[in-house]
């Protein structure tokens, strides 16, 4: 695990979903050393990627779910560096609204383990926010990486098209908040926090229906 970090950017551009358009900025996370890394969810900016990532190999690039605002510049990306997209499956439907004529390479799916830079990254199938959400445990270095599953202060959105709440708390519930509390959880826009920072909210999200 020497040398496994986590890096952070910030970009900017839109999401768009059931005929609404918002102003959006998102995090993009790369997992990995000086030599190779894995990018998180590829939005908006391939070029400011691309150069994040420098002259290392880019192992994967992984999509946590499929709407616009966190896949829009995967294929650019993927092409400038010859890393595969991945994607969980049921997402596929979401991921052909932004591109119809160009698939992801490869499927991710639940208990799947990424290995970038000597640190494993295990994929938890989290749905509710979007059918294919996935997050990323990488207990060796204390993180998780939720995409829109979880963030600062609450769940994601569940009221657009494919999200479902009952769903999402489950997923929550049943397979991040067991993760142990010192987990950082770094998320697909905002704040990082804590999975002991948010289990206590858990039965008051139910009852607000979030």
């Amino acid at each position: 695990m020497a040398g496994a970090r986590i890096e952070h950017l910030v970009t900017s551009g839109t999401f768009s979903l059931d005929g609404g358009t918002w102003d959006v900025d998102n995090n993009v996370w790369i997992v990995g050393d000086d030599t190779e890394a894995i990018v998180i969810d590829a939005a908006h900016d391939a070029e400011a990627i691309a150069r994040a990532v420098g002259g290392r190999t880019l192992r994967a690039i992984v999509c946590t779910h499929a709407h616009n605002d966190h896949i829009d510049a995967a294929p650019e990306l993927a092409a400038r560096t010859g890393a595969p997209v991945l994607l969980h499956p049921d997402d596929l439907p979401l991921w052909k609204q932004t591109h119809p004529d160009r698939a992801p390479d490869a499927e991710l799916a639940d208990g799947q383990v990424l290995t970038v830079a000597g640190v494993e990254l295990t994929v938890l199938h989290t749905p509710g926010h979007a059918p294919g959400a996935v997050c990323l445990s990488a207990p060796a270095l204390t993180a998780l990486f939720s995409g829109d599953t979880l963030f600062a202060g609450g769940p994601g959105a569940t009221g657009r098209s494919y999200s479902h709440f009952p769903t999402i708390i489950e997923s929550i519930r049943d397979r991040l908040l067991t993760l142990p509390g010192e987990t950082v959880v770094h998320t697909g826009h905002g704040d990082t926090t804590t999975v002991a920072a948010e289990a206590p909210h858990l039965r008051e999200w139910i009852d607000r229906g979030f």
